[in-house]
């Protein structure tokens, strides 16, 4: 397997971790990273991204896995990773993107 150098990300990988839950800080902050805060779903793009576009879509309750989340969360969940594609396509309009599908 060939290893993707991500040079930019060894501030991370060498600095100071911070202390308790990165999403609760986020949500905390509202800074530019944080793009959306809705009730049930939150939207922060990645500090270190391997690619442009790179975005976590997270629900706002703490779990141990997205198993726990009930119907109406994981609804919600998913109907926020759809919007973000669409806004994704919508401003980046990546090349070879077949609006059909």
């Amino acid at each position: 397997m060939e290893t993707m150098w991500a040079p930019w990300r060894m501030e991370y990988i060498l600095g100071d971790k911070q202390d308790g839950c990165v999403f609760c800080d986020a949500l905390d902050k509202n800074d530019d990273l944080t793009l959306y805060q809705g009730p049930d779903t939150m939207v922060i793009m990645n500090k270190y991204p391997y690619i442009n576009g790179h975005l976590l879509v997270a629900p706002i309750k703490h779990l141990s896995g997205l198993d726990h989340l009930s119907r109406y969360e994981m609804g919600q969940l998913l109907a926020t990773v759809e919007r973000s594609v669409g806004i994704l396509k919508q401003i980046m309009n990546p090349d070879g993107f077949n609006v059909g599908l």
